[in-house]
């Protein structure tokens, strides 16, 4: 009997982040309003998180609108059109209803009508997550162009009598194009979850209210995750000096800078979006870059480090070339 042999797709040496898109919903909510609800001052939510001012997404600046608009900037700005897209990802845990998935709308509305589609949940680290499978995707062949997208509608989520959660998150979305490149732009991933802490961040029963248990995830975030991202820098075949930013999950200007202490690269400039934006989960990664790329912060081609990390718990580093 004859044995046939699966043919291999093209592939490629690398893959790397062509270009980023963003989308915010225009109504700021300051510190000063969310602590006014609790008896306490900005300076108060500001001393303990950082964060200054959120954005809060109204009732037709939906998961998948938000996805879209940033979806297209990204095309916009990498020059892709949008046939050449060959698989949509959607990072996000905070959908509005379970199906159909996000990502095959926003393939849809793009104009990328034949791409492949899904959704993929790991919360903060969700961004990380998709960057890491659209690489692969990139490299075997399997499609030419990967659209990205961390996209989150956090505030709809969150009880506003919750003083834990309703003054840190945010909502808006930010994408990336990931496309093939003759040397490898998007490093290896350091992945993993840590399971006993599954129950510190959930929506129990599928309620409109998020819990946090605040103390516990502070604790986890400054002295377990900066070993992955160091990690993540070896397995690049990188040193901390060589980093010219380091984007961590805009969670809390606390944990930043903490963790970014810890992993010794002085000279890197460091995203806090957090102070403008809140936590935005899956969308704060995409959104910080997006605006340190914008700002010019970095040069082209230099490298930046990305840890994401949340509920689950879940996390995942890895180093990429900025565009």
């Amino acid at each position: 009997m004859k044995v046939s042999r699966l043919r291999q797709a093209a592939a490629v040496a690398g893959a790397r982040i062509i270009g980023f898109g963003a989308y915010q919903p225009s109504t700021v909510v300051t510190s000063e309003e969310t602590a006014k609800r609790f008896g306490r001052t900005g300076e108060w939510v500001q001393g303990r998180t950082g964060i200054v001012s959120l954005r809060k997404a109204s009732a037709a600046e939906t998961v998948h609108e938000m996805a879209i608009a940033a979806g297209r900037q990204a095309l916009a700005n990498s020059g892709v059109d949008a046939s050449r897209i060959g698989l949509v990802i959607v990072a996000s845990c905070s959908a509005e209803k379970p199906m159909p998935d996000v990502a095959s709308e926003v393939a849809q509305r793009i104009g990328a009508r034949t791409a492949g589609a899904f959704d993929l949940n790991a919360a903060c680290a969700g961004f990380c997550y998709a960057l890491t499978v659209a690489a692969d995707v990139v490299r075997n062949g399997s499609a030419e162009y990967v659209l990205v997208v961390g996209t989150e509608r956090m505030t709809a989520w969150v009880d506003p009598a919750d003083l834990g959660t309703s003054i840190i998150f945010g909502d808006g979305a930010g994408a990336a194009v990931v496309g093939p490149s003759a040397e490898p732009g998007i490093g290896p991933v350091v992945w993993g979850s840590d399971g006993q802490g599954a129950d510190l961040i959930r929506i129990p029963d599928f309620t409109r209210g998020m819990h946090m248990e605040g103390q516990a995830v502070f604790r986890w975030a400054t002295t377990a995750v900066h070993p992955i991202a160091l990690a993540a820098c070896e397995r690049a075949g990188v040193k901390p000096g060589d980093l010219a930013a380091i984007v961590p999950h805009q969670a809390n200007l606390r944990i930043i800078h903490a963790m970014v202490k810890k992993i010794g690269a002085p000279d890197a400039v460091v995203a806090q979006d957090v102070v403008q934006s809140g936590n935005t989960s899956a969308a704060s990664i995409p959104l910080a870059l997006q605006r340190l790329v914008e700002a010019k912060a970095v040069e082209r081609d230099s490298l930046a480090l990305l840890i994401g990390f949340g509920a689950g718990l879940s996390y995942a580093a890895q180093v990429v070339t900025l565009p």
